[in-house]
């Protein structure tokens, strides 16, 4: 079966996630370690004890979601000896999840990654003032509908306002993000348009939309530097939903998701378009295969984050 590995973005977190697999596997404690050392922090503390306050803040929960993706990985591969390449044919990631899916394709190494991932979490909690900007869910209503709701809040919201479609991640799911004024324009317009629900989400900054320019610029210094090696198996990109093994265009393109369009709906069509029929979700939680079904009906997801799914997966290859 042809299948993609695909890594979870924000929201995914929760206390304890990865300390099953640090357990019972010494190559997840080998990830663990290596993140602690690279940021200089006990992460895995914050991972396995909590408080969730701490874990959620930004710069936590985005080197912390990548740990705990990239321990299944090397579990996958250091004792289950699984073959990278030849068991998918791409790797995907939902916004911070980009980040991981390059590292597992080695990509990018796994300390940069860290290192990376704190400082774009701390760029994007600084980009917008507290209280400044806001993200909401529209359900029930698909992107072109959206972009309509999206084009009327602009022309009543205060001038200046920014709002935009910030994740396409399934049919009758779309998160807007912007000024927090204009993201609550445009949720009565939604609700008027018939989505069956618009409502605000607890997040601390708005993510993926114009007013995020400050983190790109942070995150195009920070990406100047680093080494990108052409991945194992082919990205499939948030922000063009196709394709990309280029290390130079991989730099450009991790830049632009910051303040672009999350287009997680399109890309799991072009895995389909491209013969793909199951994605593997690595890692915490299980947001990214509860959305596969509603994209494509053909497509199966399976989540594999515990010492159990890991066994259960390797069987099946």
């Amino acid at each position: 079966m042809t299948r993609a590995f695909v890594f979870p973005g924000q929201g995914s977190q929760a206390v304890g996630m990865g300390q099953e697999l640090a357990q019972s596997h010494a190559a997840a404690r080998e990830v663990f370690e290596e993140v602690d050392e690279a940021l200089g922090q006990n992460l895995t503390r914050l991972m396995f004890e909590g408080p969730i306050e701490e874990l959620t803040l930004t710069e936590n929960a985005q080197p912390a979601l990548m740990a705990v993706s990239m321990a299944v990985v090397r579990v996958l591969e250091k004792d289950g000896n699984m073959d990278f390449a030849k068991t998918v044919k791409y790797v995907g990631g939902h916004s911070l999840g980009e980040y991981s899916a390059l590292t597992a394709a080695g990509a990018l190494n796994l300390s940069d990654t860290a290192r990376l991932l704190k400082a774009r979490g701390q760029a994007m909690q600084q980009a917008v003032p507290v209280g400044v900007g806001a993200m909401a869910a529209l359900l029930g209503l698909n992107i072109e509908p959206v972009e309509e709701v999206v084009a009327e809040a602009r022309e009543k919201a205060a001038t200046g306002e920014v709002v935009a479609a910030a994740n396409d991640n399934a049919d009758g799911q779309v998160v807007l993000s912007g000024h927090k004024g204009a993201v609550e324009v445009a949720i009565e317009i939604a609700k008027e348009k018939g989505a069956k629900k618009a409502m605000l989400l607890p997040v601390s900054a708005p993510f993926h939309c114009p007013l995020m320019q400050p983190a790109a610029d942070e995150m195009a210094e920070r990406l100047k530097d680093v080494v990108i090696v052409p991945p194992r198996v082919p990205l499939v990109a948030n922000v063009t939903a196709s394709e990309v093994s280029d290390p130079d265009t991989i730099r450009r393109l991790l830049v632009e998701q910051v303040t672009g369009r999350v287009r997680w709906r399109e890309s799991v069509l072009y895995m389909g378009e491209q013969g793909v029929a199951e994605l593997v979700e690595l890692g915490a939680g299980k947001i990214l295969t509860g959305m596969v079904r509603r994209i494509n009906r053909e497509m199966t997801g399976s989540a594999v984050g515990t010492p159990a799914d890991i066994d259960a997966f390797l069987a099946k290859l």
